[in-house]
This record gives structure tokens, C-alpha cells and sequence, in this order.
């Protein structure tokens, strides 16, 4: 009785086919996991950041702005509303950089949107690593109308550490009002959620998009 059977050669060419099926199909689930983890990220982060900031306007009594909560005194009270593993002060947890001009701060932990040096001077009055592991950084501006939050939705220690990948801003309006940057009414837009942009603050611009763009994690820079 003749018994068939795949030769050696069959089973070898079978294997590297599904070796090529493999390498050219794998890169792109591997990026569509990770965009799908960073953009659940975002949406918890803005959640718990948002209820935090309700809470404390509730408690307080009056309008969270940059005016009644001058130069470095919003995280006095915002961190409060957290379980903190980890208290930076202003800036000891993200205050590594570059000083390439004696006025930019190059940070050496995070990059811009499409991967190039990143300024880190907007996330340095208040730092502090929250006990589900999101590292949040405030810039509370001295004399300024500014008061962001910035969060890096999957930590401090995990990579990509890009802004508008899985660091992400929100602006405090002089009403009171919590906005993902890039919103109407922000200080930062799509101008700085570019691709081909040259800005030490791209991606600033990109948290909006990213919350209502359903195709926006499926098409983040290399």
C-alpha cells in the first residue's frame, strides 16, 4: 500500500512562506496593539484627569485658572486628589536635558511627535507618578495665562516617550474649563501635530485628534 506524504523540499518551501507571511504581517499588528493600548491610555488618562480637575473646582469653590492658582501652586492641591507613588516636585523626575542655546530645554527622556528633540519647558511646575503608573507634569506659568497637564499614559519608563503617542496635554481656559490641546479655544492646534514640523513643541497640538480621530493610532509617524 503506497502511503503519500510531503517530501523535505514541499515542507521547507511551506515554512519559509509562512516565514515571509509572517515578518511582513507581524510589524503591523505589533503597531495596531500598541496603538490601541496608547489610545485606551489616553482615554483613561483623560478620564481620571478630568474627575480629579471636577472635584477639586467642586471642593474649592471657585474657577481652577492660572490666576488663582499662581506659579507652582496648582499641584499643591490637584496631586492631592491622587494616590501618588512617586512626588517629583517641580521637576526632578523630568528635568534631564540639553541646553543647546542657553534658553531650550532639550529633554534627553521624551522627542516631538515625528521623533525629533523635544523642549520640556512646559512640563516643569509639578511631577508626579500616579499609583496606576501615568506620570503627570504641570506647567503652571509664572505671570502667564498658561496652566497645562500633561500626562504619559503608560509611564515614564515605557517607551515610545513622544509627545502625541503617548504623552498628551490639556489646557486649563481662563473660564475654567479642561480642553484637550488642539481644541477650539486652546493655545496649541493641528500646526503642532505635524508630521513634517521642526518644532521642539510638536505634538503638543495632537491630544484633540487623538480623542476624535478614530483612524488617528493607526497612522502615528515612524
Amino acid at each position: 500500500m503506497n502511503k503519500k506524504g510531503f517530501t523535505l523540499a514541499e515542507v521547507l518551501i511551506t515554512l519559509g512562506i509562512i516565514g515571509i507571511v509572517a515578518a511582513m504581517t507581524l510589524p503591523t499588528l505589533i503597531n495596531q496593539t500598541q496603538g490601541k493600548e496608547l489610545e485606551t491610555g489616553l482615554k483613561k488618562a483623560y478620564s481620571v484627569i478630568q474627575s480629579a480637575f471636577n472635584q477639586m473646582a467642586y471642593d474649592e469653590g471657585q474657577i481652577i485658572n492660572n490666576e488663582n492658582y499662581p506659579s507652582g501652586q496648582f499641584i499643591k492641591k490637584f496631586k492631592t486628589y491622587f494616590k501618588i507613588s512617586k512626588d517629583c516636585g517641580r521637576d526632578t523626575c523630568e528635568s534631564n536635558f540639553v541646553d543647546e542655546d542657553g534658553t531650550n530645554r532639550v529633554s534627553q527622556n521624551y522627542k516631538t511627535y515625528n521623533n525629533n528633540k523635544m523642549r520640556n519647558s512646559l512640563l516643569d511646575d509639578g511631577q508626579v507618578f500616579i499609583s496606576d503608573g501615568m506620570f503627570i507634569m504641570i506647567e503652571n506659568m509664572s505671570g502667564g495665562i498658561n496652566l497645562f497637564i500633561s500626562v504619559d499614559v503608560n509611564g515614564y519608563n515605557k517607551k515610545p516617550n513622544r509627545w502625541g503617542h503617548d504623552l498628551f496635554t490639556f489646557q486649563v481656559l481662563d473660564n475654567g474649563k479642561l480642553l484637550p490641546m488642539g481644541a477650539k479655544g486652546t493655545s496649541y492646534g493641528d500646526n503642532y501635530c505635524s508630521t513634517t514640523s521642526t518644532s521642539t513643541f510638536n505634538g503638543i497640538g495632537c491630544t484633540y485628534k487623538a480623542l476624535t480621530d478614530k483612524n488617528y493610532f493607526k497612522n502615528l509617524p515612524k
